[in-house]
């Protein structure tokens, strides 16, 4: 990553954060720039001459106050803070604040009816009993969420709602005409109406029965449910949708530049049916290459101030389930006028490039186009197009069934342009992008979507390929308006918290792995390092997992402080328009800037940005439960089994482990290793037998049995068999 991003994104935030901290140390004192350096060690003018930029900026947004010419003090906080509550599965939660240096504590007594997720005002104090500040919230500005999912218990004259969130502490008191149509066990979703001061618990309605649980529809509509996600379009959108003129009209082709005649094919999955992104190839006199990424022109159809719109903007992005998509738009769009299907003329918004033997950036484009998909690729056609440079596609790979031979030009184009693409790979990791390949765990289901197997998703070269350049259209449009200065949407990621990193560091050791801190640029060299060494082992999962955790998490903004794992000063989202509104926001923004328009305004882009984040995070976490759901409902058939599996969590209630085979993972609780009494050693990440000192820790190989698979709370318990030896 270059110095220039290093300035201008998060070296200033470190000093910001260490300038408040010395500040805070003592609120009386005035300190200037020179007294700041010497208590940060820093002696050198450029990093004087930000800390002089930081304490200005500061001062300019009323964080610190500038008491005269040159002397700063804190601006001494009031008590009272607002913020959100994150609940833990203890009856507890924090306060976060970006108000607060740090989460404060707060107690059960103390949460007074918040719930997780919610904005409160609370006060902050600090107890003599305590060694930490503790929280107490005072006033509920806005719920997070009012509706929840659970199973109704129905009594003679009124019925409770239990859910399987470990984050809600408490249960929801129907009174018995608010119960609906709902029968004892169902699986409902509950309005939540009101919480009188002095009850236990809140007071609801059911406002829909989803099912009986454990049945398949059921526990798919409630995952959906319990984040709020729809499951189908309003009867207005789909008809808004189906009377829009999808045609490919001479008048709106004069209008774009025609590149129907350029070589053009899309690589995607096999079981795709939306299409946003094709590639072009063609070679040019002077020798080089042009390479057109061709992106699905959705903002033609989805118009601004249509009810088509305020359905997408509301979804944000579409959810990925195990056995179904939910759609960000209707399937008239997304699989059929948007869709960059073979054979078919579509209206696209291509990013196109000129490059030369050596994968560097001659020229680029960027405009409305008309193209034609001359063919449709799976990834594993492709792969064995590079593979064996060409020979026939057989029958067991192809999309259609039936073996048969590539046309040559397109051959020598996918070969061109993967001899490209792994130059422009190893460019980007020698800048210090971090490679995340991480294995994606993917079930076969049969007619009835029951899982009948597991098998795992692994990037190879025909991903990389399309990845390589899709990151250098969604790089190379957020330069050209990033470098203009005008308000864009960015993909922002920010640098990794250190603390995660010391806590990762922690767990590889355990494996025989190590961390390199010198650096910005060791810390990510020594990154790539670790998954490589990983890749294949018994803990790649494990250790996958953890070190995505340990990075900050990438989100939208208008506030451009570069891509860290990607090593990018500017980055974008412009190529999947059909699936993520901030794209649809990319490509109006650019067609508005291309035609001359003023720059926009930040703050409406920022709160769409903000949007777009919270829907993107929520549709994570319903597809991650989608998986857990479907990995308990395959276990359910292998109860008998015993499996092979390494401990990939420990806490002081048991062990988590995750089958080798599956990566299906389950928790073995304390008292059920019966070999010996064990105790949590924190220190160790282990528990350690009391008797015969036998010790359990990360990583440690271990068999177990499926003891219970609860389809509903979608966790997995097992019965410890033996370590192995």
């Amino acid at each position: 990553m270059s110095k220039k991003f290093h300035k201008a994104g998060k070296k200033q935030k470190d000093f910001s954060a260490k300038i408040f901290k010395i500040l805070a140390q003592d609120p009386n004192k005035t300190f200037n720039y020179k007294q700041i350096a010497a208590a940060l060690d820093v002696n050198d003018t450029k990093s004087r001459n930000e800390i002089i930029k930081e304490l200005g900026h500061l001062a300019s947004k009323e964080k610190i106050q500038e008491v005269e010419r040159g002397k700063y003090k804190i601006i001494s906080k009031t008590e009272y803070y607002e913020g959100t509550v994150d609940m833990t599965s203890r009856k507890t939660g924090y306060l976060v604040s970006p108000d607060l240096e740090h989460d404060v504590f707060i107690p059960f007594q103390n949460l007074n009816h918040a719930l997780d997720g919610d904005k409160v005002r609370a006060y902050v104090y600090n107890r003599r009993s305590s060694r930490r500040p503790e929280a107490e919230v005072l006033e509920i500005l806005e719920r997070a969420k009012t509706e929840f999912v659970g199973v109704i218990d129905i009594q003679k004259n009124f019925a409770f709602l239990t859910t399987a969130n470990a984050k809600m502490y408490t249960d929801i008191f129907i009174p018995k005409d608010r119960i609906g149509e709902a029968e004892n066990g169902d699986v409902v979703l509950v309005k939540m109406l009101d919480w009188p001061k002095k009850a236990d618990s809140p007071f609801g309605e059911v406002i829909k029965v989803l099912g009986k649980p454990g049945e398949h529809d059921t526990e798919i509509h409630a995952i959906l449910a319990e984040y709020g996600l729809p499951y189908d379009f309003p009867i207005e959108v789909e008809a808004y949708a189906k009377k829009l003129d999808t045609s490919i009209t001479a008048e709106e082709i004069a209008k774009r530049r025609d590149m129907r005649e350029t070589l053009t094919f899309t690589i995607d999955p096999k079981d795709a049916k939306d299409f946003d992104d094709a590639l072009s190839f063609k070679v040019l006199e002077n020798g080089n290459y042009e390479i057109g990424v061709h992106i699905a022109d959705v903002s033609h159809y989805v118009q601004e101030g249509t009810i088509l719109e305020e359905e997408a903007y509301k979804r944000a992005t579409s959810v990925y389930l195990v056995d179904r998509v939910v759609p960000m738009l209707p399937e008239v769009l997304s699989n059929f006028a948007c869709s960059l299907r073979p054979h078919e003329e579509k209206y696209t918004f291509s990013a196109v490039f000129e490059l030369n033997d050596k994968a560097e950036l001659m020229n680029q484009w960027f405009g409305r186009t008309v193209t034609y998909s001359d063919q449709r690729f799976a990834y594993e056609e492709a792969q064995h197009i590079i593979e064996t440079k060409g020979d026939i596609i057989p029958e067991e790979i192809s999309l259609t069934g039936a073996e048969y031979k590539v046309p040559k030009e397109i051959v020598e184009a996918t070969l061109k342009m993967d001899e490209l693409a792994k130059i422009m790979r190893r460019k980007r990791m020698a800048a210090g992008a971090i490679s995340f390949d991480k294995v994606e765990v993917k079930f076969k289901l049969d007619e009835n979507d029951e899982p009948v197997g597991v098998y795992f998703k692994v990037a190879k070269d025909a991903n990389h390929l399309i990845e390589e350049f899709m990151l250098l259209a969604n790089r190379k449009v957020a330069e050209f308006i990033g470098k203009q200065k005008k308000t864009f949407v960015y993909r922002i990621h920010d640098e990794p918290n250190e603390d995660k990193l010391i806590n990762l560091q922690t767990v590889i050791s355990k494996f025989g792995y190590s961390l390199n801190f010198k650096s910005r640029d060791s810390i990510s060299r020594s990154l790539n390092t670790l998954l490589e060494d990983v890749n294949g082992k018994k803990e790649q999962n494990l250790v996958d997992t953890l070190a995505i955790r340990s990075m900050s998490k990438a989100v939208y903004s208008t506030d451009n402080i570069g891509h860290y794992g990607l090593a990018f000063d500017f980055y974008s989202h412009f190529t999947s328009p059909i699936r993520r509104y901030p794209d649809v926001m990319a490509h109006r923004l650019l067609q508005h800037y291309l035609d001359g328009g003023k720059s926009v305004s930040e703050e409406d882009y920022e709160e769409k940005c903000a949007h777009s984040s919270q829907m993107e995070s929520m549709a994570a976490n319903a597809e991650r439960d989608s998986v857990k759901y479907m990995q308990v409902k395959y276990m359910q058939d292998h109860q008998d089994q015993e499996f092979l599996g390494v401990i990939s969590g420990v806490t002081e209630w048991g062990i988590y482990v995750e089958i080798i085979e599956n990566k299906c993972e389950g928790m073995v609780r304390i008292r059920e290793i019966r070999d010996d009494y064990y105790i949590f050693d924190e220190k160790q990440y282990a528990l350690v037998g009391e008797v015969s000192h036998n010790i359990l820790q990360l990583g440690d190989e271990v068999y177990v049995k499926v003891k219970n698979a609860d389809l509903v709370k979608k966790q997995l318990d097992f019965h410890f068999i033996r370590k192995q030896e």
